[in-house]
């Protein structure tokens, strides 16, 4: 490939103030939030909602866009690659997780919780977002 991969991800909370994490095959046991690849001819806002059920199994609601990261050949994904990280903030009415074949563990926790998680870099500026957004 020699283009980069737009993909999208999402910082999922409950009602209870509890965010999503899962640790996935793809980052090396660091923890993240789930999402995947922008799919040919499909908007952002799609792809986090069809990514996030995929993945997770939850519907999400009030997705809200939260930043943009780039991941050039990083060395915490598991393969040389160079994609461009479109991060969410969105909401579920659901906590009961049915996790695809990536994820090897999930937790709900809170924001101050979420940043003592061994989080990838990416995962960390996200969470750091979102602790600034509730002070």
């Amino acid at each position: 490939m020699d283009r980069p991969l737009v993909c999208v991800g999402a910082l999922v909370s409950d009602g209870d103030g509890r965010v999503l994490l899962a640790r996935t095959t793809k980052w090396r046991g660091l923890w993240g939030v789930p999402g995947g690849k922008v799919d040919w001819g499909e908007s952002l806002l799609d792809a986090v909602a069809r990514e996030l059920r995929e993945e997770t199994g939850l519907i999400l609601r009030d997705i809200q866009y939260a930043q943009t990261q780039e991941a050039v050949l990083s060395p915490e994904f598991h393969k040389p690659s160079h994609m461009l990280l479109f991060d969410y903030f969105a909401r579920t009415d659901s906590t009961e997780i049915a996790p695809n074949e990536e994820i090897e563990e999930w937790a709900w926790v809170t924001l101050v919780e979420a940043a003592s998680y061994p989080l990838n870099t990416y995962t960390q500026t996200l969470v750091a977002l979102a602790q600034r957004g509730t002070e």
